[in-house]
């Protein structure tokens, strides 16, 4: 059985990656530190008829070392490829050998905020082109977001807990907190836990152009992303996945496991507000970063950086700002505070769980990325926010912040590992 121990603590032993940056942690990182930016203009359609045309696409990308065969590739969409690639690199940063361990501890949460839209989009110009008869036998378990977690449990027996959070740009900090809570419960011993997404398609460019939400900066790409910045006009789409392996203390230890940090707070509420705009001043915020810091049973003064939700959009950061100083009262001007969406684009259901890899990676190395193009600061966003160049310092503990349409906040609190 899993770990009876009253109050098991939870440790981060592995890291996966798949971003417009790299395909693997090293690259990802190095590129993060030194600002670099993934957007470009969109390639996987021709996108000239719509208002945004640039986004972070993941190039020449290859699954098939984390798939059994060809065929279940193709058997699986876009984001379930991204998904099941990513668990495959953290299982392999993490060093855990699966013949050795319980597999029926061992837990899968990756979530989406979308699923499988490129196939949505398929499939039905084949149903109404060609009619009923046509679409595949595949287009239901390709397009369904929990795939990505369920064929990852599969391809490696994992026999744990498994579900897929879908909370949009929360999805994958509630993953990563949930799968957090299950270790803290006894039910497993290890847990894969991430999001991942791939809507970079013509529905849903469409779509976000249509609601105003994303940057119009098309003849300047890496410059579009400008989170904190007085220019800033809206997000740039990601695409991508992050997953992170979650370990029981004492089962990483067991194995002689290296230990990035410990994950010890979360916290998960709404803003019961309205179904795109966050709550005025942050208010669901604010109380999401207090409940995640009231389990972790740190104060405000024992953080030293959070990764910023900061997509770019006029309203978000400017509320993300207040929700921070209303938490953080005089110490907010003493935190370093970035956003990496300039960098990655917004990932959507895959955003938190990469930016958990960079607050785990910045806790581990003590270095804090940069938010890049923050060339004119709002007045009215006025925290330090690490502008375009990486800061070496002593990250004691940081918090990663998630915020979705619907009103879902997610919080997580890492912190380094004291043995």
């Amino acid at each position: 059985m899993a770990s009876q121990l009253q109050n098991p603590r939870v440790v981060v032993t592995g890291l996966g990656v798949v971003s417009s940056l790299g395909h693997d942690l090293d690259t990802f990182w190095k590129n993060i530190l030194a600002g670099h930016c993934g957007i470009d203009k969109i390639t996987l359609f021709d996108a000239s008829a719509y208002d945004c045309q640039i986004a972070a696409e993941v190039r020449n990308f290859d699954p098939t070392p984390a798939f059994p065969s060809p065929k279940d590739v193709r058997r699986a969409d876009r984001f379930t490829q991204f998904g099941v690639y990513a668990g495959h690199r953290a299982l392999l940063d993490s060093g855990l050998d699966l013949d050795k361990v319980n597999r029926d501890e061992a837990g899968v949460f990756i979530g989406s905020g979308i699923g499988g839209l490129n196939t949505v989009e398929e499939q039905h110009k084949i149903l109404l082109a060609k009619g009923p008869g046509r679409v595949s036998p595949f287009m239901i378990p390709m397009l369904i977001l929990n795939m990505a977690s369920g064929l990852f449990s599969m391809f490696h027996k994992l026999r744990g807990p498994n579900l897929a959070t879908c909370s949009a740009c929360a999805t994958s900090n509630h993953a990563i907190g949930e799968a957090w809570r299950t270790i803290k419960m006894g039910d497993a011993a290890i847990m894969f836990a991430g999001g991942s997404e791939a809507t970079i398609v013509p529905l849903g460019i469409g779509g976000f152009c249509a609601m105003k939400a994303m940057s119009t900066r098309n003849h300047e790409p890496k410059r579009a992303s400008r989170p904190f910045d007085r220019d800033r006009d809206g997000f740039i789409m990601g695409e991508g996945s992050g997953v992170v392996v979650l370990e029981e203390l004492e089962h990483a230890k067991a194995r002689g496991a290296r230990i990035y940090c410990e994950l010890i707070g979360y916290g998960n509420t709404a803003d019961a507000n309205h179904m795109t705009a966050p709550a005025p001043l942050g208010e669901g915020a604010a109380r999401c970063m207090k409940m995640a810091l009231r389990s972790a049973c740190l104060a405000p003064t024992d953080i030293s950086y959070i990764n910023a939700h900061g997509t770019s959009t006029p309203q978000g950061d400017l509320c993300e700002t207040q929700a921070i100083k209303t938490v953080f009262g005089e110490h907010a001007r003493k935190l370093a505070v970035s956003s990496t969406k300039g960098a990655t684009g917004h990932m959507l259901g895959a955003a938190g769980a990469v930016e958990m890899a960079i607050c785990t990676k910045a806790i581990h190395e003590n270095i804090v990325p940069p938010t890049i193009n923050l060339d004119n600061p709002d007045p009215e966003c006025d925290l330090d926010y690490v502008p375009n160049t990486a800061r070496e310092m002593t990250v004691h503990a940081a918090l990663n912040n998630s915020f979705g349409f619907g009103g879902h906040n997610a919080c997580v609190v890492a912190r380094k590992f004291a043995g």
